[in-house]
């Protein structure tokens, strides 16, 4: 095994990986095979020439434009039609089995000063369900409303894999089916000196680091999870992340645009609250829909304006997106990611020629990532729809202040409240307009406001100042 990985690695001037093979047990000799041999050194030679040996520039095409969107408000009664048609089509399609739900979840809740995995963070107002069991139930109630299950396909990553996976047998997967819950693994990446050489993290293994959220689509190969939605009869992708729980796990409207436009990848929008919003924007370059993040965003751009005044790139990216599952098939078909990747410049800890264990002060690597959004330029159509704030996007991002855990369960509040009226019951309400209520609505039982108005016909609610409402 030690000269037909060293024939190997001297090909590509990285035989340094062997350095300390002598030292090691058969079981660490064995772990640091299978990770050599999980690379694919010519496609890994050509990026370490792109990107590692060279710093790529960062390429903003001098003729962006604001991309075109579908607005909830139809301009016309073409497009009112088509939305209608778009409605029904999608629920067309969640009937007959066609959509399988997308969770990237290889996070952990650092930031949100919690111990595990970010999807077991406790986020709903009165009950405390975490993120996973409200994306559970929300994907309960689909198959129950449509009466097809949905399969629900979960990134992890490799230090959350088992402790989410664990999670939910200790939870009897809430109630779904666990032959339609499946967990993959986010893929990885070496990481690189700036001489081009692929890292030691230990004697007996390489530096590793999550290789993006692009990675998302290659892992679904390897996964098979990609074969298993074929097997079933699954045509598109309903992808979300989840530390956003207002994203709808299956928006019929969404779904059904999408597949009526023909689109390969579609993404919702939302109007940007001002230029420099954490958000990516959505721009026209060359026939060619694309993201450009806001820290890329030439300012001029950024703060252009139309005659109204409104920002002229006004559409930000809440990383929302249906994607057909062919396409996922054409970008990894060469069993790596068909995608730019994105070169970051960080420290890590590394091994040293001298088995000496190095934690350095300043930058000395190069780490890949590949970015989801960059699959939209190589779609062959694409389409995206405006979303309304208040009903998809409440990221849990900080224990407090913006995109924090305090705004997310202000957002479930209000959104839930809303649905509560649109179905004739009165919410009492605060000088500021805000709910002068708590309000949980579990999905499993709610999931849009149809759901919200039969629900009120069979039973009585009254919501009193202060009053804590749950409906289970």
């Amino acid at each position: 095994m030690f000269e037909q990985l060293k024939k190997k690695l001297k090909e590509f001037g990285q035989e340094h990986l062997l350095a300390f093979w002598d030292e090691l047990s058969n079981g660490e000799k064995e772990e640091l095979a299978l990770q050599i041999e999980a690379i694919d050194f010519v496609y890994m030679d050509e990026l370490i020439k792109h990107y590692v040996l060279q710093v790529p520039e960062a390429k903003i095409s001098n003729n962006l434009k604001p991309a075109p969107y579908f607005s909830l408000t139809p301009k016309d009664e073409a497009q009112a039609q088509l939305l209608k048609k778009a409605f029904a089509k999608g629920e067309e399609l969640l009937r007959n089995g066609k959509v399988a739900a997308l969770t990237v979840a290889g996070g952990q809740g650092t930031r949100l000063g919690f111990d595990g995995p970010k999807g077991t963070y406790p986020i709903t107002p009165i009950k405390k369900k975490t993120l996973f069991q409200y994306f559970a139930e929300s994907i309960g109630r689909v198959g129950r409303k449509y009466g097809s299950e949905m399969s629900w396909h979960i990134m992890t990553s490799q230090l959350n894999d088992k402790s989410t996976r664990d999670f939910f047998e200790e939870n009897n997967f809430f109630g779904l089916n666990p032959s339609k819950v499946s967990f993959f693994m986010q893929g990885t990446m070496p990481c690189f000196g700036y001489d081009g050489k692929i890292l030691l993290a230990s004697k007996s293994s390489l530096a590793l680091a999550p290789d993006g959220h692009g990675g998302t689509l290659l892992a679904l190969r390897k996964s098979g999870s990609l074969d298993q939605m074929k097997s079933e009869g699954v045509e598109y992708i309903s992808y979300f992340q989840v530390d956003n729980p207002l994203a709808s796990v299956a928006d019929p409207l969404f779904i059904g645009l999408h597949c009526l436009e023909n689109s390969e990848m579609s993404a919702r929008m939302l109007p940007k609250t001002g230029p420099y919003e954490k958000l990516g924007n959505f721009c026209v370059s060359d026939g060619k829909l694309e993201i450009i993040e806001y820290s890329d965003m030439p300012k001029e751009l950024a703060d252009a304006k139309n005659e109204d005044g409104s920002l002229l790139f006004l559409a930000g990216s809440p990383a929302i997106h249906v994607i057909s599952r062919d396409f996922v098939e054409r970008l990894t078909a060469a069993g790596h990611l068909n995608m730019p990747w994105h070169r970051a410049d960080k420290r890590v800890d590394f091994m040293d020629e001298n088995g000496v264990s190095v934690v350095p002060e300043e930058i000395n690597a190069v780490k890949l990532e590949s970015f989801i959004f960059d699959a939209l330029p190589l779609a062959g159509h694409t389409s995206v729809l405006e979303a309304r704030r208040e009903e998809e996007f409440a990221p849990t991002k900080n224990p407090t202040g913006v995109d924090s855990v305090e705004s997310c369960r202000a957002m479930l509040i209000a959104r839930d409240a809303e649905r509560m009226e649109k179905a004739g019951v009165e919410v009492p309400r605060k000088a500021d307009n805000s709910p002068d209520c708590v309000i949980e609505l579990s999905p499993a039982v709610i999931i849009d406001d149809q759901d919200a108005v039969e629900y009120a016909k069979t039973h009585q609610i009254k919501i009193s100042r202060g009053e804590e409402l749950c409906v289970e």
